[in-house]
């Protein structure tokens, strides 16, 4: 069985055209094994107790052997997760790879998983932003009508944060990872089943290879660039993209002048922030993420490609340009003019999925 397995690995036909905007699944496998390894390392010292977990993480990086380094391999891995994962989910976008809408569901959903571990993860350390940032996130669910404030105070464990809470948000952090994969291998059953697109959209039955050697050696070269980048960002900058915050015990009397997630959070913290109003707010937070459910059935073009409609072109560019803004916005205060860009981009950001198939069917029309 294994074998077989294998073999549909090394046989498995794929498009001869596909680039290496195709590589980026692979080396969020790499990561995930990655995250798995070290994360077993790292939990045989934690200490989920809200007096030891600050103290037992710096115990792992100052007394014990290389704790240092698979501490920051860790926290580095997770933003180069994040990193790959959006760029996947770009190229994906970019050339309508939703239209396999099993993949792309299963796709969107392993997204969401990995937001929910990414954010445990970020709470355990127990520093100052992992315990306010866990106090704001956990708080938008007290908007909710009638059951807010319950739903609130039964992820609490309590009527605040306190030791329940970390115990539980632990729970999960070291569950979740087994739940996302497998999810994975679903989405690896569904990708399987149908195959995978190509940057031209077109049916590529005629013009397949096999996997191996061809696409495993392209896969390789990245697994070693991956590998030689956070080689180089562990040991020149390993707390590079860490707040500085966190670097102090969590205080629930002292709050930090301005709380912020980890970055790959920002765009969703920004449209969060945008919205004066706190139930709408955490409605448009949420579909941020679940409007890409909706995406294939949104879409519904003859064009499997952007790279045929130039319009299109130019706004899913502006959409990514669009990302990078909204993530930049999350990092500043709650004033002018940055209030006023991060409703301007949120507004952007929500009319893009509705204004791009649109386009799509004029540029059709039109030829």
């Amino acid at each position: 069985m294994l074998m077989k397995k294998i073999n549909s690995m090394i046989y498995f036909p794929t498009p001869s055209n596909i680039s290496y905007w195709w590589n980026f699944g692979s080396l969020l496998g790499i990561c995930l094994l990655s995250q798995i390894i070290s994360g077993l390392f790292l939990v045989m010292y934690y200490s989920p107790n809200i007096y030891q977990a600050f103290n037992s993480i710096i115990y792992m990086i100052r007394e014990t052997n290389n704790g240092w380094m698979i501490r920051t391999f860790h926290s580095n891995m997770a933003s180069l997760f994040f990193l790959f994962l959006y760029l996947h989910i770009s190229r994906n976008l970019f050339f309508n790879s939703f239209y396999l809408k099993n993949t792309w569901f299963s796709g969107i959903t392993i997204f969401l998983i990995s937001m929910m571990i990414a954010f445990l993860g970020y709470v355990l350390p127990w520093g100052q932003m992992s315990f306010w940032g866990a106090m704001v996130i956990t708080n938008l669910l007290s908007a909710i009508p009638y059951i807010g404030i319950m739903l609130t105070e039964w992820i609490w464990g309590n009527f605040s944060i306190n030791n329940a809470t970390l115990t539980r948000f632990f729970c999960f952090h070291f569950i979740l990872p087994l739940i996302l994969t497998l999810f994975i291998m679903i989405h690896l059953f569904f990708l399987h089943n149908t195959g995978s697109n190509n940057p031209l959209g077109i049916n590529s039955n005629q013009d397949k290879i096999i996997f191996h050697p061809f696409f495993t050696w392209k896969d390789f070269i990245g697994f070693i660039m991956l590998f030689l980048f956070i080689s180089i960002t562990m040991f020149k900058w390993p707390y590079m993209l860490s707040d500085p915050e966190n670097f102090s015990q969590a205080n629930p009397l002292i709050t930090p002048i301005h709380i912020q997630p980890e970055w790959y959070f920002l765009f969703a913290y920004t449209i969060l922030r945008s919205i004066p109003n706190k139930l709408s707010g955490v409605i448009a937070l949420f579909m941020s993420i679940l409007i890409l459910y909706f995406i294939p059935f949104i879409n519904n073009s003859n064009f499997k490609s952007n790279k045929f409609s130039p319009f299109n072109f130019i706004l899913l560019w502006l959409f990514f340009l669009n990302f990078i803004i909204l993530t930049w916005l999350g990092s500043k205060p709650i004033e002018y003019p940055y209030l006023n860009i991060s409703q301007l981009s949120a507004t952007f950001y929500f009319l893009f999925f509705f204004i791009n198939p649109l386009l799509k069917n004029l540029f059709y029309k039109i030829l």
